[in-house]
């Protein structure tokens, strides 16, 4: 009887503090009084941070899909990829074995200076052991990473000579920068290739660097790659058509009910562009968003180039960020991306059924889009003309492409797969790459002698597949052999990349990439000036 008077009590103070005038509340203040009164008044001890972010999520996860909410850490995060640049040691590594492992250091950065080299292995920082740990990726960056000018610790085993020593060094950080260009080179002597990974703070002036490059040695086509690129800000995607485009022209547009309508348009007229003229064809699929949808469509509008490749993902949102004193922060969309033609790039959604949303890719794979391009669905009403040609396009989310390549998967076994999930071609990659790299080195002076000259044989194949058996993988000859263009695709690729740099790995693996081969053959044929002109009568 004490305990229901108790309640009673609260709940009669709480209607004479407030609930009693609750038509002259409003929902701030509502939601504010309930946080009081959970904090106050409930039952058990309650955490009241993770009551106020749980109550920011449940908010948004009503809403479209990228309306989304970040703690300090995962801000920090978010955003890390895209400024360009963190302070740290300047490595690439990989986890082998629970150990360490790099892969190259960063030309002219804090470890290379010391004279860390590709294929040590850190196994100790500042006094913490690091190998066979089964330590996080994560946690091992934030041991490396830290503040400008600080000093970090590392204990290296080196291999030298068939044998192990131990090298103590003493690394004083600095900026790293995040490249977004992974890769450019000369596929031909007329045709340039130029990977991007992320649209970034410093994205279009990588792409300008290395559209100066390619060009300087003959370029006059061009493949640009943006296969499973995701994003990133705006105005890189802007920057960058800038240097494609005419001047003054009009990239993309925003508008939203709450957003008045707001044009991006290209460089003004007078700064003249690297690469607006000569053949263009953009690269994209299903896993290419955002900025990536941004870029090949306007480029798609205005006729300047064709889209190769599978209906991009569909993410049309503009996200506005509104930080926290905390340093968290929410991502809240306040508008929609739209093409230079007025298609709208965000596919379809319902508010808050996020698992449909998420399951977009998997259901187009079940009808078949992914495989078959009469499997895509175009709504006449959302068909829209190009503005130079008038060629007919579709809106209704994505970019679809104008040659469509199907998703091959005559390769891929379920023992390939199972391979790939214990990370084993990466480890031996690693392995192979740590005991042979003086004599890959000698034998192929550049990786283009690499990628001409260098096969992946059946006895190391074996020896893969040797390493899955130990794993618990159980060996099936038939899958592995319909895997072998794959599995020696994949080992040939990633040796590359461990013994030269990235750029070597997409020059092997782009030899085997469907999407690859029809834009080269497309931007050297007659088919590319048929897809790329007027309707004909």
């Amino acid at each position: 009887m004490k305990k229901s008077l108790i309640y009673l009590g609260a709940l009669t103070l709480l209607t004479a503090s407030g609930i009693a005038r609750a038509q002259f509340i409003n929902q701030n203040q509502k939601l504010r009084m309930a946080e009081a009164a959970i904090s106050q008044f409930y039952v058990d001890t309650v955490n009241e941070e993770k009551l106020v972010e749980d109550a920011i999520k449940g908010m948004l996860e009503g809403l479209d899909p990228h309306s989304q909410y970040s703690n300090p850490e995962e801000t920090r995060e978010l955003n890390e990829p895209l400024t360009g640049n963190f302070s740290g040691i300047g490595i690439t590594f990989n986890m082998n074995q629970d150990t360490l492992y790099v892969i190259q250091t960063v030309s002219g950065g804090p470890s290379e200076r010391v004279g860390i080299l590709a294929g040590d292995r850190i196994i100790a920082v500042n006094d913490t052991v690091i190998a066979g740990v089964k330590m996080k990726n994560s946690d091992i960056m934030k041991k490396l990473r830290g503040p400008k000018g600080t000093d970090v610790d590392v204990k290296v085993v080196r291999q030298s000579g068939g044998k192990k020593e131990n090298i103590d060094f003493t690394i004083t950080r600095a900026d790293i920068p995040i490249y977004s260009v992974d890769a450019a080179y000369m596929v031909d002597p007329k045709t340039g290739y130029i990977r991007i990974n992320r649209f970034a703070a410093e994205t279009a002036k990588e792409v300008r660097n290395a559209l100066t490059d390619l060009k300087k040695q003959g370029m006059d086509r061009l493949i640009l790659d943006l296969v499973d690129n995701g994003g990133g800000y705006l105005n890189a995607s802007v920057d960058l058509l800038g240097e494609l485009l005419e001047p003054n022209k009009l990239a993309v547009y925003t508008q939203g009910n709450n957003s008045s309508r707001q044009d991006n348009k290209t460089s003004p007229a007078g700064l003249k562009p690297l690469f607006a003229d000569g053949r263009l064809v953009v690269m994209a699929n299903q896993y290419s968003a955002s900025a990536s949808e941004i870029t090949s469509g306007a480029i798609q509008d205005w006729d300047r180039g064709l889209v190769v490749g599978r209906r991009t993902f569909g993410k049309g949102l503009v996200q506005r960020p509104v930080p926290f004193p905390d340093g968290s922060m929410i991502r809240l969309t306040v508008a929609h991306y739209y093409t230079p033609s007025g298609r709208d790039i965000q596919k379809p959604y319902k508010k808050g059924d996020m698992e449909s949303y998420q399951e977009d890719i998997l259901d187009r794979y079940n009808r078949g889009e992914l495989m078959h391009a009469d499997s895509i669905k175009y709504i006449d009403s959302l068909k829209v003309k190009t503005l130079k040609f008038k060629r007919p396009i579709y809106g209704g989310g994505g970019i679809s492409p104008d040659k469509f390549v199907p998703l091959d998967t005559t390769e891929f076994t379920k023992y390939y797969r199972n391979v790939v999930a214990k990370g084993l071609i990466n480890r031996y990659a690693i392995a192979y790459v740590d005991k042979n790299r003086k004599e890959i080195k000698k034998l192929y002076k550049t990786d283009d002698d690499f990628v001409k000259g260098f096969d992946v044989t059946p006895e190391m194949l074996s020896k893969l597949y040797d390493m899955a058996t130990a794993e618990g993988v159980e060996y099936d000859a038939e899958q592995a052999r319909t895997s072998t263009p794959l599995f020696s695709m994949i080992i040939k690729a990633l040796i590359g990349r461990d013994t030269y740099d990235n750029s070597t790995y997409f020059k092997v693996y782009n030899l085997h990439d469907p999407i690859f081969n029809e834009a080269l053959r497309l931007i050297n044929s007659k088919e590319y000036d048929d897809l790329l002109s007027p309707p004909k009568k």
